[in-house]
Order: C-alpha cells, then sequence, then structure tokens
C-alpha cells in the first residue's frame, strides 16, 4: 500500500506513538476471554488514554484486533478506537483476518498503508499472520518491502512493527508461538541500515532487550495478560496497558508501559489452556 506521510506536531521531528494491542474482541459484545470481557476492557483502555490527555502523532495496533476472524469485531474495534481522533495504522495478528481487515478497514476510518514516513522517522507494518494457527511466519516478500522502504528512504531511522516477536520470551509455552523462522528475520533485519527497533505484541506482557544494536519491544495486551518466564500456560491480574513511544531525530527512543488503575478485568485462573 501507498505510504503516509506525517508531520510531527514537535518542531524538531521528534515523534510519538502510542501502541496498543491484542485487544481480541468478537462479534458479540458480551463475549469474555478467559473470563475478560474484552469489548469492556478495550474501552476502557481507550477511555483512560483519552483522560490522561496524551500528545503522540498516531496509534499504532499490534494485531489481534480480533478473536473470532469476524467483520462485525473489527467495525467494533474502529468505532471504539474513533473517540481518540488520531490517524490508526494497524498490522494482522494470529486470531486475524488480514486480507478482510485490508479490505473493510479503510471504509472504517482505520488507515491501511504499511509505511508511515516521517522527516526524520519512517515505520514499516509486517504480516507475520499465518491464518488460524498460533505461532508466524515471515514471508521473504515482507522482508523484501522491508529492503524497499530503507532504500527508498536511506536517511531515516526504522522501526518496524510485526505481531509475532521474533526473539524467545523465556515462557516456555509461549516460545513455541513465537514467529518460526525469527532466525531468517533477524539476519535480515541487521542488514537495514538504520534500523532501531522492532515493536510487536502477541507475548500479553513487557518485554524490552537489544541484539546486535536492535532493540526488540513487547507490550501489554487491552485484554488478558500473561505471566512472564511461566513454564506452563498462567494468566497475570495485571492491568490492561499499552505503550508511549518518543522517538527522537538522533535515533534514540524512550518508551513507558501505562496500565488502567483499579483493575476490575480479573481473569479465570481455573482455565488451563489458550
Amino acid at each position: 500500500m501507498a505510504p503516509r506521510y506525517l508531520t510531527p506536531k514537535a518542531g524538531d521531528g521528534t515523534v510519538r506513538v502510542l501502541q496498543i494491542s491484542d485487544c481480541h474482541l468478537f462479534a458479540d459484545p458480551e463475549k469474555d476471554l478467559l473470563g475478560v470481557n474484552t469489548s469492556e476492557s478495550f474501552k476502557a483502555t481507550v477511555q483512560a488514554i483519552k483522560e490522561q490527555n496524551f500528545e503522540y502523532d498516531f496509534i499504532a495496533f499490534t494485531g489481534d484486533i480480533s478473536q473470532d476472524y469476524s467483520a462485525t469485531s473489527y467495525q467494533h474495534f474502529a468505532s471504539i478506537i474513533s473517540v481518540l481522533e488520531k490517524p490508526v495504522f494497524f498490522l494482522p495478528g494470529n486470531h486475524d483476518d488480514g486480507p478482510l481487515m485490508y479490505r473493510i478497514f479503510e471504509d472504517l476510518g482505520v488507515n491501511i498503508a504499511k509505511n508511515v514516513i516521517t522527516p526524520r522517522w519512517q515505520f514499516v507494518f509486517l504480516n507475520s499472520e499465518v491464518y488460524a494457527v498460533p505461532h508466524g511466519w515471515i514471508e521473504r516478500r515482507q522482508l523484501d518491502y522491508t529492503g524497499f522502504c530503507s532504500q527508498r528512504n536511506p536517511d531515516q531511522f526504522m522501526a518496524v512493527l510485526v505481531h509475532h516477536m521474533p526473539q524467545l520470551v523465556h515462557s516456555a509455552w509461549l516460545d513455541t508461538q513465537t514467529m518460526h523462522n525469527r532466525d531468517e528475520f533477524n539476519a535480515y533485519m541487521r542488514r537495514v541500515p538504520n534500523l532501531k527497533l522492532v515493536l510487536t505484541g502477541h507475548v500479553h506482557q513487557e518485554f524490552d532487550m537489544y541484539d546486535h544494536n536492535i532493540r526488540y519491544i513487547a507490550s501489554p495486551s487491552t485484554s488478558i495478560q500473561f505471566t512472564p518466564l511461566s513454564s506452563d500456560f498462567s494468566l497475570d491480574n495485571l492491568a490492561p496497558g499499552w505503550r508511549y513511544l518518543t522517538f527522537y531525530p538522533d535515533g534514540n527512543i524512550d518508551t513507558q508501559v501505562y496500565r488502567l488503575q483499579n483493575n476490575v478485568f480479573i481473569p479465570n485462573h481455573d482455565v488451563e489452556g489458550y
């Protein structure tokens, strides 16, 4: 898709981005995921963001908008997030229907551009979805698109956004659902000039590490949270959250995670799988 050009409000070219991820909406807004009503938790997250009056240039949603692959769930998403009145860019997750999203989202007010360009930074949205299975895979054409974007704008720093984390997060059960060709992905990324960040969803927890001078970050879900460093499937009681990132014109990145206060979205711990 054609790139979308944004001019940051900050005069020095600093870009501020709100990352939201993994809301897992259903066609039926009354349904819950492992004891959490995902429509209500997403609405609460969006309302908390609105009340805090963050300054940001756009929203990056890093996959699993839907839980049931339905067009109605995407309509719910577009309606709920529209109250933030900011550009919204997305990529598919493993619970999404990527082709359906790209067909309907533009008419619903959600941007379908896969390359967001600002004066000093560009953001590339990749698709790691393997339909209806938990793990991810990046096709070579996705990697080559990253290379194309880099060559087209060689003087800009780059952040790549993708649903599946291409690093192990040291949770034995969750690491079976990572990007299965992560070695290929990471080898390619190391050859991309000016690549500073790979930003993901999927793992429903905070994660932040460096590998070969590239920073890898994952963020909480607006629905259920997974317990970090857990050998077996485990749900955390931490509140739904989101991430705020600041991209400076010198290539540095600051970030902070925020969560709902007075959390009422407690999952059902009796479940043994996801």
